[in-house]
C-alpha cells in the first residue's frame, strides 16, 4: 500500500482550510440533488422491515429492470444471455470489479494518460502493471501507439468517455478501435461511462457494447453520481459478459455483500424519471461552462486549452517552470482558487491543471474562474 498514491483531494484540501474564503474549482461533482421521485422511493423501502436485510449481491431485481431498459433505449446495449448487469457502490468499485476478475498479480492493463488517478490506484492495490499510453495533443487516443503497448502479459485496456480528467470525447471510430484492438488481442475492453450524459457542442456518446461482437470482452462501466446529482448514495452499474459473472459476483460478496439496499430503491426513483431529469439540470451547466470557457480565452498566451467537449472539466497546460502542486498551492494561497494538479493524473511533465465547474452556482464559478485567470496571469507574467 506504500506504492500507491496519496489522494491529492485532501492534500488540496488541507491547503484550502489554510486559506478561509478560497472557491474550489477542484470538485468533480454537480451542484444539484436527485430528483423527486429518488426521495419519494425510501418511503417504499421503509414500508417492509425486510429491506433492512442483506439482498441479492448483483442488486435488487427491480433496479435490474430499469437499468435494462435504460441500457437498450439510451446505449443500443441489450442485455441477454450473453451480459450480466451488477449493480455496484458507484462506478469506482465496478472498476475493482472489473481488474480483480481479469488481470492477476503482475499482469499488465493499458491505462489512456492522462488518466483517472483512482484508475491507477486500484491497478497498484491490486499488483498489477500499469503500462500508461499516452493521448495525443487535444486527448483523443492513439489507436497505434495502445497496438504497440500491448504484450502477451496485458489483460484489458481502460478507456473513459466522456473524459476525466480532459473533457475529451472519443469518437465512434476510435472507440471502435479500441475495442476490435482487444478483441484480435484476446483481452478486455473497459470502458468507463460515468459522464455519459454530459456532452456539449453537438458531441454523440457511443457504447462500445452496443456492438452485436462485442459483449466477450467489454466491460462497461456506468454511475449515477453525476447526472443524477447521486454521488453520496454510491449506486453504479456494470454491464458484463456473462462468463465473468461469478467471479465478479464472488469479488463483490467479499467486499460489499449488497449494494446498499436503500440507495437501490432511491435508484429505481431517480430512473423512472429518467435522463429528461438530467438533460434539464444540463442546461444550467451549460450557461457555466459557457462562461468559464469565454473566461480562458484570455489565457491564450499563458495556457493550452484542448477542446472539451464532454463531462465538466477543462484541463490546461500551464507554460510555466513551475510544477502542477506548486502551482496549485500558489493558486490557494496567493488568489483565494482551488484546481486540481495534473500530476495526480498521470502528467508529471509540464504544469497541467484540472478545472471543474459543476459544483458551484454560476456566481461562484464567475468569481473563482476571474480569480484562477488573474492569478495565473500574475504567476506566470511575474516569472
Amino acid at each position: 500500500m506504500k506504492a500507491v498514491q496519496s489522494p491529492v483531494i485532501p492534500i488540496v484540501a488541507e491547503w484550502i482550510r489554510a486559506r478561509p474564503g478560497t472557491i474550489s474549482l477542484g470538485q468533480g461533482v454537480v451542484n444539484y440533488g436527485p430528483p423527486k421521485g429518488a426521495m419519494e422511493a425510501i418511503t417504499k423501502f421503509a414500508a417492509d422491515g425486510e429491506n433492512h436485510k442483506y439482498k441479492p449481491v448483483h442488486g435488487i431485481p427491480e433496479l435490474i429492470s430499469a437499468i435494462e431498459k435504460k441500457l437498450a433505449q439510451e446505449n443500443r446495449i441489450r442485455i441477454g444471455d450473453s451480459k450480466r448487469i451488477v449493480v455496484t457502490a458507484g462506478g469506482n468499485m465496478g472498476f475493482v470489479n472489473a481488474i480483480l476478475s481479469v488481470a492477476s498479480a503482475g499482469e499488465e492493463v493499458i491505462l489512456l494518460s492522462p488518466y483517472y488517478f483512482n484508475h491507477e490506484m486500484a491497478l497498484s492495490i491490486a499488483s498489477c502493471k500499469c503500462v500508461v499510453v499516452p493521448t495525443d495533443e487535444q486527448f483523443r487516443p492513439r489507436t497505434n501507439a495502445i497496438a504497440n503497448a500491448i504484450t502477451r502479459r496485458t489483460r484489458a485496456i481502460v478507456s473513459i468517455s466522456p473524459n476525466n480528467p480532459t473533457g475529451a470525447v472519443y469518437s465512434e471510430l476510435v472507440l471502435r478501435q479500441i475495442n476490435e484492438l482487444c478483441r484480435d488481442s484476446g483481452i478486455y475492453h473497459v470502458h468507463d461511462e460515468a459522464y455519459e450524459h454530459l456532452v456539449w457542442d453537438g458531441a454523440r456518446h457511443y457504447s462500445p457494447a452496443s456492438e452485436d461482437g462485442a459483449w466477450p470482452h467489454t466491460i462497461s462501466l456506468f454511475s449515477l453520481s453525476k447526472s443524477f446529482g447521486f454521488a453520496s448514495w454510491r449506486i453504479g452499474y456494470m454491464v458484463i459478459p456473462e462468463h465473468l459473472f461469478e467471479a465478479v459476483r464472488k469479488i463483490q460478496d467479499t467486499i460489499l455483500i449488497c449494494p446498499p439496499v436503500i440507495s437501490q430503491f432511491a435508484a429505481i426513483g431517480a430512473m423512472k424519471e429518467g435522463s429528461s431529469y438530467c438533460r434539464e439540470k444540463l442546461k444550467a451547466i451549460a450557461e457555466v461552462r459557457a462562461l468559464v470557457a469565454d473566461e480562458l480565452k484570455e489565457l491564450s498566451r499563458f495556457c493550452t486549452i484542448a477542446p472539451a467537449a464532454g463531462a465538466f472539466y477543462f484541463f490546461l497546460k500551464v507554460q510555466t517552470h513551475l510544477d502542477s502542486m506548486a502551482m496549485t498551492e500558489r493558486l490557494i494561497r496567493e488568489h483565494g482558487v482551488a484546481v486540481m494538479p495534473g500530476s495526480t493524473f498521470g502528467m508529471e511533465e509540464g504544469c497541467y491543471l484540472r478545472i471543474a465547474y459543476a459544483a458551484l452556482s454560476k456566481e461562484t464559478v464567475k468569481e473563482g474562474i476571474g480569480r484562477f485567470v488573474n492569478g495565473i496571469k500574475k504567476i506566470v507574467g511575474a516569472a
